[in-house]
């Protein structure tokens, strides 16, 4: 996420460059408008997007480049896992393609795994910006479409089963569509209408973007934004490595294991996070190697959650742009699952690539311990794709993202129901009954499921569904693919505090399997559960009065209150005993 302070909030950006072409002043001034440009791009996706993944759940993200490929500015509410990986991989597609190529209305689509985000439902669409005849800039935007045709299952073996692959291709020729193109995406998907609709918003939301920077280079009399560029991507680099060098130079490693879909087998992740002065490497070295199911993660993936670590640890107000990128170097084994090779299955690449944020975040617990957060239930994101026919034939199809518990800081409790890092939103239960048959019965927060801590971790969620058995019932039946984790492993704490609760996923109140696919009948009850969030900290040190509000808010029981935190809460007025609680915790603290 872009932050609200500015270009120059940081104390390094203060420093004057003699060579700079812009006085602080106006350097703000251009840099927020182009902040202004892209948001408006994005704004434009959800008036015109056609999916409630987009539009609801926001899971897409735009940006723009300069005319060398190097990322300018991302949209503030965009993707962590699309936009770093955007930064890599639209740079490296842009200069493959010579720029004297390029011409006025061509649009580029692609959704290749390992050159951009990770996995096929992720399209990319690129335009470049003419001004005066001259390429000036580029801008892009990735999609993730709920569907992209194949089998929608965590269990595939290859890429060749999880739907249609794109190379790059032209969408448009100097601005003419290219039908052949748009045919061949239609017929390969299952809702047409609505992939292509998406499509389409995605070209308006690059004609925005173009458009409003014309403007921009019109009104300030700027022939170009390489100029601008540097100045915006050099200052931003310098207020990285200041930030950097804050941390003490060493070696900080971490070997952490992730369940594997279902039964699998775990998967270990080994890294090493080495801080020299102000550049930083993160290595993988002695990772498991890549799996036979569709957890596995590409090198840009990877990176994009890795730099997310470093940049919310070191410093979250410096901009995002190709200046904080560079001080920050991965490097992963070719053949690894955080570095597959083609053409593994990468369809569910966040069940395990979500994960190196927090892992990145637990190699550095002692040398920033105030700047991280626990394990966190929305770690990976919740994803269930729904499919099937209504009671008319009409194929139907829906991809849903839940949260659960974020985990605690050293300053505050978890948030409920946050889907980090990947930063979506979660899709409303209104949204999700108008675009398929079922019913959602219940969603709620889950009492005591938050780690208990000085700072507890945020509160997973419940969610029920009905498959209806009425007249008007789907045909069945239904399908369900479930790509989530925290299964086997709940969200650790940091610091003497516990974990939050792990996920559940049942059916008709039996254990469900919760990869592959789910074939549910007219009349079945599906129940989700998300983690909790892990806490922080020593629970006995939490403020009494914070565990009272918890009772009363229904966050925590009573019998947990007493058992979690050493605090004894009166059954009649729900007030907390600070006599009783003092004998407690000092027994507690003996023990």
């Amino acid at each position: 996420m872009q932050n609200e302070e500015g270009l120059n909030s940081s104390e390094n950006s203060k420093i004057q460059n003699p060579k700079s072409k812009f006085d602080p002043i106006t350097l703000e001034i251009f840099w927020r408008r182009l902040v202004s440009i892209v948001d408006e791009a994005d704004a434009s996706v959800a008036r015109t997007a056609f999916s409630s993944l987009l539009r609801d759940a926001h899971d897409y993200t735009c940006m723009f480049t300069d005319s060398r490929g190097q990322e300018l500015v991302q949209g503030t509410f965009c993707t962590p896992g699309q936009a770093g990986a955007m930064a890599l991989g639209v740079k490296a597609m842009i200069n493959s393609i010579p720029l004297d190529d390029y011409r006025p209305g061509d649009v580029y689509i692609v959704n290749d795994p390992w050159l951009l985000a990770g996995h096929l439902n992720d399209v990319c669409v690129l335009s470049p910006i003419f001004y005066k005849d001259r390429p000036i800039a580029f801008t892009a935007c990735v999609f993730h479409h709920s569907d992209i045709g194949g089998r929608v299952s965590s269990d595939n073996r290859e890429v060749y089963e999880e739907g249609l692959f794109i190379p790059p291709l032209k969408l448009y020729d100097a601005g003419v569509l290219n039908e052949s193109v748009l045919n061949m995406i239609r017929w390969n998907v299952r809702t047409p209408e609505e992939v292509t609709g998406d499509i389409r918003s995605q070209v308006a939301a690059n004609h925005v973007c173009s458009q409003k920077i014309i403007e921009m280079l019109e009104d300030e009399g700027l022939e170009s934004l390489d100029d601008l560029a540097d100045e915006i991507i050099d200052r931003t680099e310098k207020s990285m490595r200041e930030a950097i060098s804050k941390i003490p130079d060493g070696m900080y490693p971490y070997e952490g294991n992730i369940e594997g879909a279902g039964k699998r087998s775990d998967i270990t992740i080994k890294l090493t996070v080495n801080v020299n002065g102000s550049d930083i490497h993160i290595d993988f070295d002695g990772t498991s190697s890549q799996v036979d199911w569709g957890g596995n993660v590409v090198y840009n993936f990877t990176y994009a959650y890795v730099f997310m670590a470093i940049k919310s640890a070191f410093d979250p107000d410096i901009p995002i742009n190709e200046g904080a990128i560079r001080p920050v170097k991965m490097t992963a084994p070719e053949g690894c699952v955080v570095n597959c090779k083609f053409p593994a299955a990468v369809a569910a690449r966040m069940q395990i690539g979500h994960f190196m944020t927090e892992m990145v975040f637990k190699a550095l617990a002692k040398a920033t311990p105030d700047n991280i957060i626990a394990e966190s239930g929305g770690t990976p994101a919740q994803t269930n794709i729904f499919y099937g026919k209504r009671h008319n034939g009409k194929s139907w199809l829906t991809m849903i993202i839940r949260g659960g518990g974020l985990g605690a800081s050293s300053r505050m409790d978890g948030h409920h129901c946050a889907i980090f890092p990947a930063n979506g939103a979660n899709t409303p239960v209104e949204i999700f009954e108008s675009d398929t048959p079922l019913i959602v019965a219940e969603r709620s927060l889950v009492c005591d499921s938050g780690g208990p801590g000085k700072m507890r971790g945020g509160l997973g969620r419940k969610m029920v569904i009905r498959v209806p058995d009425d007249e008007f019932a789907p045909r069945p039946p239904i399908s369900i693919a479930v790509q989530a984790g925290r299964f086997r492993y709940p969200p650790q704490g940091l610091f003497g505090a516990k974990a939050g609760a792990k996920a559940q996923f049942m059916i008709n109140d039996q254990s469900g399997d919760p990869s592959g696919l789910t074939l549910c009948q007219p009349g079945d009850v599906v129940h989700f559960q998300s983690a909790g969030g892990g806490g922080y900290g020593n629970p006995l040190e939490r403020d009494p009065q914070a565990v009272e509000k918890d009772v009363f808010n229904g966050y925590a029981s009573i019998e947990r209150a007493r058992q979690d935190y050493g605090v004894v809460i009166d059954p009649v007025t729900l007030k907390v005993n600070i006599e009783e609680t003092r004998k407690l915790r000092a027994e507690r603290e003996q023990s």
